[in-house]
């Protein structure tokens, strides 16, 4: 058994989030499992770049309001308590509404290279902006 008492909180890179997102990674992907799990806290309007995972990736909601993208326009607004499964390869995004904080639990699996994660461009403000109009924000 390990005991870990802390992990600290980092500011995630700017080159892969917008907005002020913050990281503590609980579980870095390692042998045998690979697995990979952080509680990510984003402000308001703060978000992802675009990504997808080699072998997915689940989303657990600890608190307040979010969003989640799909790049064929399909938008999930998220809240405390619910889980959103994103299959191997979707391009997605998640991240924060406008006005509400959002934090998640982000689980992924990775490989002997890394968590599986292939970083694109920034969400624009107006696909982020349609994404809030698309679920009645």
């Amino acid at each position: 058994m390990e005991h870990v008492t802390e992990t600290p909180t980092v500011r995630t890179p700017a080159e892969r989030f917008t907005g002020d997102v913050y990281l503590n990674l609980i579980e870095a992907p390692t042998e045998p499992a690979h697995l990979a799990v952080g509680l990510v806290r984003f402000t308001p309007g703060a978000r992802t770049n675009w990504h997808s995972h080699a072998k997915g990736q689940v989303l657990y909601v600890t608190d307040g309001v979010g969003l989640v993208g799909t790049r064929d326009g399909g938008v999930v607004r998220i809240t405390a308590g619910e889980t959103v499964k994103c299959p191997p390869g979707e391009e997605h995004w998640h991240g924060a509404t406008d006005t509400t904080l959002m934090a998640h639990l982000a689980v992924v699996v990775g490989d002997a290279k890394g968590d599986g994660t292939t970083w694109l461009e920034p969400v624009t403000d107006e696909q982020y902006t349609g994404a809030l109009a698309a679920v009645g924000r």
